[in-house]
């Protein structure tokens, strides 16, 4: 399950640098705009502290983090909507991804350039969402006329599409998002192959200088979706060895770094959860939308599974840990056999018995 959060914000705002330090790709972080031209990919692991804890008792070779794809696309001015500075590329670049991570910058230094020549946080977020609102706005008031006339000839899927296009035109229009417009999930499918900016579920991190704060505006703003991060100080952190960048976040009072709690976010916003396995070979994490089904979890493995599944053995992780592993499990009866309908669970260790 191929996943990806689009980093995105005005020039100079700090994404590359963000993008640098995620993935310890060198990446271009030059101090001008449009630096970054292209999208730059990295994919970085979920950080999960069950699985060394699960290979511990396992005794396995490997341990395989479940990974999440981080992408850097080119920073956006105003009138991007209508192909100002790299807007164009911009807008086909975000499309692709699954999620947006929106950096806007409230650190001060003169150093490094403003593309508006001023440091407010809440006008750079308004800055791109308005830019996104337009480019929705203007796929939409294109798209309808077509749909209305398969409509009226009776086409399924133009019928289907029509009435939740008319319901959010007038939100858009008046500066809600789709993702805010009330939609429910089937509504959101429909709509889906429409790519829409503001669709997208979205997260904010702050670039803060190093007290990592945020004032009461920004909070009452942007809503509950906002991690504040000095870029700089988690892009220093990473370049720490693994006991120094320990014995540093405690002396700030911190179990994990800026930087896995912004990859733990993303997963969280894209609504995933892990399913774990676990042997002597290897103890991993798989991705899995939450509500996913038993044989669709087990597809993830293999497509034969999900073909052939016949039941999944299941232990959740804490069973599995206060037990000591699966034969202690299983003495206990802490090890469930689950069938198709079994909604999969985070932390659930999974078996699953299919015929080939």
């Amino acid at each position: 399950m191929s996943l990806s959060i689009g980093i995105v914000g005005l020039p100079n705002v700090g994404k590359s640098t963000l993008f640098q330090t995620l993935t310890k790709k060198q990446v271009s972080a030059e101090n001008y705009p449009f630096c970054t031209i292209e999208p730059n990919i990295g994919t970085v692991p979920v950080p999960d502290s069950r699985l060394q804890a699960l290979a511990d008792i396992s005794k396995s070779l490997k341990v395989l983090p479940t990974t999440i794809e981080f992408i850097d696309i080119a920073g956006l001015v105003r009138g991007a909507s209508k192909g100002e500075g790299l807007g164009n590329a911009f807008l086909a670049n975000i499309r692709s991804v699954d999620a947006i991570c929106h950096v806007i910058r409230s650190f001060h230094n003169d150093d490094i350039t403003h593309v508006e020549n001023r440091i407010h946080p809440l006008e750079d977020a308004d800055i791109i969402n308005t830019e996104l609102l337009l480019a929705d706005l203007d796929q939409i008031t294109k798209a309808l006329p077509q749909v209305e006339k398969k409509a009226k000839s009776k086409d399924a899927l133009s019928l289907e599409v029509l009435p939740i296009l008319q319901k959010i035109l007038p939100q858009i229009e008046s500066g809600t998002a789709i993702r805010d417009a009330g939609l429910d999930s089937e509504e959101l499918f429909a709509i889906k192959s429409y790519s829409f900016l503001t669709a997208k579920p979205m997260l904010y991190v702050v670039n803060t200088d190093e007290t990592y704060t945020l004032n009461d505006d920004l909070i009452q703003s942007l809503g509950k979706s906002i991690i504040p991060l000095s870029i700089k100080i988690e892009s220093e952190i990473s370049l720490m060895e693994e006991e120094e960048q320990k014995e540093y976040l405690a002396m700030l009072g911190r179990d994990i770094s800026g930087l896995d709690v912004l990859i733990r976010a993303g997963y969280d916003l894209l609504n995933l959860i892990s399913f774990l396995t676990t042997g002597p070979q290897e103890t991993r994490a798989w991705t899995v939308g939450r509500g996913t089904l038993a044989p669709q979890a087990g597809g993830v493995i293999h497509s034969d599974i999900e073909r052939g599944f016949i039941m999944a053995d299941i232990i959740s992780y804490q069973d599995f840990i206060d037990c000591g592993g699966e034969s202690g499990a299983r003495q206990q009866g802490k090890l469930r056999q689950e069938g198709k309908s079994y909604i999969i669970q985070d932390g659930d260790i999974c078996h699953f018995k299919f015929n080939v």
